[in-house]
């Protein structure tokens, strides 16, 4: 494989851009090597600026869930741009989205438009703090709602990859109003709750967590937030900035049966834009300025390219939801195909997986928090990601993020994907 522009790129972006990338994980620090540069996408595929060509399994980390370069979206946004890049002012476009979100998310009476899931988590809390007149929050080890202050604490994903678990420039009082318990323990929730009694606004949580890896929540662990909130007057946030409209047509609550007050959305709902939102019950969201007196705006949200991109596919889902039971019936495909490959081996690994959502951990013990993922035998993931790279397929630089499928992939893609892994672990495993 070659990486000679890939290389050079990377060499000349090291002086302007810190350590090469706009976003850490893309660095390629937790797996070696240098980051692969894309020139262009189509489908189930990547091209790098060297030509090589990658199956890939991040599909922009969860938004292309048609693939890439879809031709019903790209329609929508050709026949926006004629109508000007971006106005600053209202359009039909947001109200229709706003209308068919209200529409989809059962949950969602009101919401907001916003730039991105960061925007989003970071709005939703300070909405949370204004409706309730508390401070503090509770976040999850492991799970990753963006870069805002709040969340830099025990934050998962890509500040674990890099080594860096917690940020500097994270001011003392900020973290002292977040407080962090294990995922899936509601033990740990109600001890917090307990000790910190009428001061807590919000309880924020991935309902499948993607950042430490796919975790599932455990059963009762949502109906346990749920039931506590209700008792504490405190503001249950569904992060799904990675479930939302991937899992089903109103997200990993659609499935899991529990509705939060309030819900974060990103990723799929710009089609692959940089868009984000915030909704939730009426009476909360009316705390919104104009509406009321929580402030928060953006001179971007509610883009009219992005606003095209994000209709066209959410409309498409919600007209075609038997995506999902496609999407379902690939990953368990190729997920049985892995574990077969992994037993041939005498590998015992584990695999989390939800609909079209799925990660293989590199232990043998079950991860069902972020001390169980941290477990995961990181040298060997690397080498495996090195190995399954150098053999056309693409996956997420670290160990503690999700993969995921797109209808993009064939069975055909399917069965190269499964004997890259199979021939990747033979590799690795026999040195």
């Amino acid at each position: 494989m070659k990486n000679i522009n890939s290389s050079a790129l990377f060499s000349r972006a090291k002086e302007v851009i810190p350590g090469g990338v706009n976003s850490p994980v893309r660095a390629f620090r937790a797996v070696g090597g240098n980051p692969i540069f894309i020139k262009r996408a189509k489908g189930a595929y990547l091209f790098d600026e060297d030509d090589n060509q990658f199956i890939e399994l991040i599909n922009s980390w969860g938004p292309m869930i048609l693939g890439h370069a879809n031709e019903l979206i790209e329609k929508e946004v050709r026949d926006a741009l004629s109508n000007s890049l971006s106005f600053g002012a209202p359009s039909r476009k947001e109200v229709e989205m706003a209308e068919l979100i209200v529409s989809m998310v059962p949950s969602v009476e009101m919401v907001r438009m916003v730039n991105s899931g960061t925007e989003a988590t970071m709005s939703a809390i300070r909405v949370a703090r204004g409706y309730t007149g508390k401070e503090k929050i509770i976040k999850f080890e492991g799970c990753y709602h963006g870069h805002g202050d709040s969340f830099l604490i025990a934050a998962g994903s890509g500040a674990v990859t890099m080594g860096v678990p917690d940020s500097p420039g994270v001011p003392q009082g900020v973290a002292n109003d977040t407080l962090t318990a294990p995922y899936n323990d509601i033990n740990a929730v109600k001890t917090l709750v307990e000790n910190n009694k009428n001061k807590i606004a919000a309880i924020i949580v991935e309902p499948v967590a993607g950042n430490m890896g796919c975790v599932l929540p455990k059963p009762g662990f949502l109906e346990g937030l749920r039931k506590i909130c209700d008792e504490e007057n405190i503001v249950l946030i569904f992060d799904e900035v990675m479930s939302g409209f991937r899992l089903s047509i109103s997200g990993a609550q659609g499935i899991l049966g529990v509705k939060p007050d309030m819900t974060t959305m990103g990723k799929i709902i710009g089609g692959g834009m940089p868009v984000g939102a915030y909704g939730g019950k009426k009476e909360i969201m009316q705390k919104v300025s104009p509406a009321g007196p929580v402030y928060q705006a953006g001179t971007l949200s509610g883009n009219p390219i992005a606003m095209s991109a994000g209709l066209a596919i959410l409309k498409y889902l919600k007209g075609n939801p038997s995506v999902y039971t496609q999407l379902d019936k690939q990953t368990e495909y190729i997920i049985h195909g892995m574990r077969k490959a992994n037993n041939l081996l005498g590998l015992d690994y584990t695999f989390n997986h939800i609909g079209s959502m799925f990660t293989m951990f590199f232990t043998n013990t079950a991860v069902d928090d972020f001390e169980s993922a941290k477990k995961s035998d990181l040298k060997s993931f690397a080498s495996y990601f090195q190995a399954m790279l150098s053999k056309g397929v693409y996956l997420a630089p670290s160990q503690f993020e999700s993969l995921f499928i797109s209808t993009a992939i064939t069975t055909e893609l399917a069965d190269q994907i499964i004997h890259a892994h199979e021939e990747s672990m033979r590799e690795i495993h026999s040195k």
